[in-house]
């Protein structure tokens, strides 16, 4: 169990330092994102970007625990 949580720890720190890298590829901009905009009220749904960071974080802990 320590051992999973030392490396979810160090894949949000990387993934913390990776940020800006990570916002050019696109994520929290694809197609299946909902954004509504009005006056004085925002809502952002991010669900195609959850679905994608969620495969690529499961293929990354599979290939961790292989």
């Amino acid at each position: 169990m320590s051992r999973a949580l030392v490396i979810i720890g160090l894949l949000l720190v990387a993934a913390g330092l990776l940020w800006p890298l990570l916002s050019r590829l696109g994520l929290g901009k694809l197609p299946g994102d909902i954004l509504i905009q009005r006056d004085d009220f925002t809502f952002y749904a991010p669900i195609a970007s959850g679905v994608v960071v969620g495969i690529m974080l499961s293929l990354v802990l599979w290939l961790v625990n292989r």
